[in-house]
């Protein structure tokens, strides 16, 4: 499993199982480098645009009421808000780039259990397993 694999940084000793385990960890690599990539893009053209918006209404003031006053900033703060989003996603892609180069993509933070690849296919940034997700949720939501 690649997960084991990956954990221990030790790959199966039969050849087959070998490639196998370095195909499928050449293959996440590829696909959060990717992502990582579709990221980077997205959040240059999100502070672009949200640049743009911030010059555009500093320009546009005469004559403003406090309604268009109101409505202006709360687009800032939607813009504002894309960008950490994407800023947040792209850490977490970076650090699952940095978890994959160091050995240990796959095994949870807290625990140290395998995280299910169903969870990684899923969510390849993942660094906890299901069980210990529910916990941290729960603690945060009470």
């Amino acid at each position: 499993m690649l997960v084991e694999d990956t954990r221990s940084g030790a790959v199966a000793a039969r050849r087959g199982d070998r490639d196998r385990a370095q195909a499928e960890i050449d293959q996440i690599r590829t696909h959060l480098q990717q992502r990582y990539e579709e990221l980077e893009h997205e959040y240059e053209q999100a502070v672009a645009d949200t640049q743009s918006l911030s010059r555009a209404h500093l320009a546009d003031t005469a004559g403003d009421d406090d309604a268009d006053i109101g409505t202006k900033t709360s687009q800032r703060e939607r813009e504002m808000s894309v960008v950490r989003s994407i800023a947040e996603r792209r850490s977490q892609v970076e650090n699952a780039l940095r978890r994959l180069a160091e050995g240990v993509y796959g095994w949870c933070e807290r625990c140290s259990g395998a995280i299910p690849v169903e969870r990684l296919t899923v969510f390849p940034w993942a660094t906890s397993c299901v069980s210990c997700k529910q916990v941290s949720e729960r603690r945060a939501g009470g």
